[in-house]
């Protein structure tokens, strides 16, 4: 089945992230082929802490190609498009699509913020019924501490700390606190985020106040402090999982000291590979359905900020790029097609 109107050229505009800050961009959009369907974007989110990584050129060359977006155009030195987390509805099917059902659903895609967009079949994720378009684009970063747990693997009775209650660390909270933990704690200067924390009844304090012995750390707070107190509170073979992404930035890990007495073990995780633990079992996309599943959870909207609109994204980028408060995941709303004909007419 082919999209309404594919006789004639259509345009999408899509935000790029250039050397002078940020823009809007006008292209053709081609018709959806073969085993392809074409998304009309409702929302999209900032994920604050990448995100303002690519907009400031911090993307240490060493890793350019890791830190690709699945759906990225540009480079990271600039002009680029960047984003993941798109929420949409599937409003044209190229042609042999096998899913005709799709037409009229809501999905997510880890796509960049752009207004119209034609993919894969098969890179789109449904969104259930129970969950929010605007809470959807946290399926990303929800997906991300699915992975972490997975890495992490916490078990019955362990005492676990979460340093840097921000976006992803609030998302490995909301997770922790489904296991039979002795101990939940999260760390983090903000008191915005203590009452994040307490959301999912979780205790959080300053880092000044974190005490006690640990068996696990799961560290987000993107500092090279926070990693060290995280290590300093660990038990005899406690182990810490690294979260946060540095840039170019090159944090001193202090792994003198009681580091090696202890026996302790420092894991890196990162959502592009799943958890070695569940790699034989789980794809991406089961993942992914996994974290959409959970964000039936009401207190997810905790997280978002905004929303703005589409058309101001240059300003907005450039504002959460320099802002200093509590940044979670910012919302971008995107105009309906229906509304503006209605105001034509």
């Amino acid at each position: 089945m082919a999209r309404a109107g594919a006789g004639a050229e259509r345009r999408a505009t899509a935000y790029w992230s250039t050397t002078a800050g940020g823009e809007l961009r006008r292209s053709t959009l081609a018709a959806p082929g073969p085993g392809q369907v074409e998304v009309r974007t409702l929302h999209t989110g900032i994920s604050a802490g990448t995100e303002r990584l690519v907009h400031s050129r911090q993307v240490p060359s060493a890793v350019t190609e890791l830190m690709r977006a699945p759906f990225q155009e540009g480079d990271f030195d600039g002009p680029v498009k960047y984003g993941y987390l798109s929420v949409g509805v599937v409003e044209g099917l190229g042609p042999g699509t096998a899913d005709p059902g799709l037409l009229g659903r809501r999905v997510f895609c880890h796509y960049p913020h752009q207004d119209r967009y034609v993919v894969p079949v098969e890179s789109l994720t449904p969104i259930p019924d129970a969950v929010p378009s605007p809470r959807a684009v946290l399926a990303g970063t929800v997906e991300t501490a699915i992975n972490a747990l997975w890495d992490a693997r916490p078990l019955y009775a362990e005492r676990v700390a979460v340093i840097g209650v921000g976006l992803v660390g609030a998302s490995v909270l909301s997770l922790l606190q489904r296991f039979p933990l002795a101990r939940l704690l999260g760390v983090d200067p903000d008191p915005q985020a203590h009452l994040v924390a307490r959301t999912w009844g979780a205790d959080c304090v300053h880092p000044d106040e974190l005490s006690g012995e640990f068996d696990l750390v799961v560290h987000c707070s993107g500092t090279g402090d926070g990693l060290a107190a995280g290590l300093e509170v660990l038990d005899y073979e406690g182990r810490a999982v690294e979260l946060s992404w540095f840039g170019r930035h090159q944090p001193r890990i202090p792994l003198g000291a009681q580091f090696h007495a202890r026996r302790l073990s420092l894991h890196a995780s990162q959502v592009s590979a799943v958890a070695p633990s569940m790699r034989a079992r789980r794809q991406r996309s089961d993942r992914l359905t996994l974290a959409l599943g959970a964000l039936a959870d009401p207190r997810y909207d905790r997280l978002l900020t905004g929303p703005s609109p589409f058309e101001t994204l240059p300003q907005t980028m450039g504002r959460l790029a320099t802002a200093h408060e509590s940044v979670w995941c910012h919302v971008v709303d995107y105009p309906d097609p229906a509304d503006a004909a209605e105001q034509e007419s």
